[in-house]
C-alpha cells in the first residue's frame, strides 16, 4: 500500500478557501490533477493497481479512542499532516512498491509544498504469521 499526505490547508485551498498566504494556485492544482491521473492510468495499464482513493478532508474525521470509546471530530491541533489518499498495488517486490511509489516525487507542487512531502509504503499483510518484525 502506499500511502500520501496532506494537510488540512491543502484541502481548505483545492476547496477554494485560501488562508491568509495561499500557497496552492488553480494550476498548482491542475498539474497535481493531470500527474495524478497520469500514474494511475500508468498503474491500470501495467495490471499493477488494485484501488486507489483519495480521502475526505481532515474536518471530516472522527477519532475515537480509548475505553469506553471517545469520539472527537476533527481537524486535531496537533496534526500537521493527515492520510489524504492510498493506493494498494499488486507488485512483485517491495523495491518494486518503492520505486512506484517514488515517481509521486515528480508530482507537481509549490515549492514549500513539495520540500516536506512524502509517500509511505507498508506490505498489506493477510495474517498475523506475515508479520515481517
Amino acid at each position: 500500500m502506499i500511502l500520501s499526505y496532506a494537510s488540512q490547508r491543502d484541502y481548505d485551498e483545492m476547496a477554494g478557501k485560501p488562508g491568509d498566504a495561499p500557497v496552492w494556485s488553480g494550476e498548482d492544482f491542475a498539474a497535481m490533477g493531470a500527474f495524478m491521473a497520469k500514474f494511475n492510468q500508468d498503474l491500470e495499464a501495467s495490471g499493477e493497481l488494485v484501488e486507489t482513493r483519495a480521502l475526505d478532508a481532515p474536518v471530516h474525521t472522527r477519532r475515537i479512542s480509548g475505553a469506553p470509546a471517545l469520539v472527537t471530530d476533527g481537524p486535531y491541533a496537533e496534526t500537521q499532516e493527515v492520510l489524504a489518499g492510498y493506493w494498494i498495488i499488486d507488485v512483485d517486490s517491495f523495491d518494486r512498491a518503492t520505486e512506484i511509489a517514488a515517481r509521486l516525487s515528480e508530482c507537481p507542487a509549490p515549492p514549500e509544498v513539495a520540500k516536506t512531502a512524502y509517500a509511505d509504503v507498508r506490505p498489506i499483510i493477510e495474517h498475523a504469521s506475515e508479520i515481517g518484525l
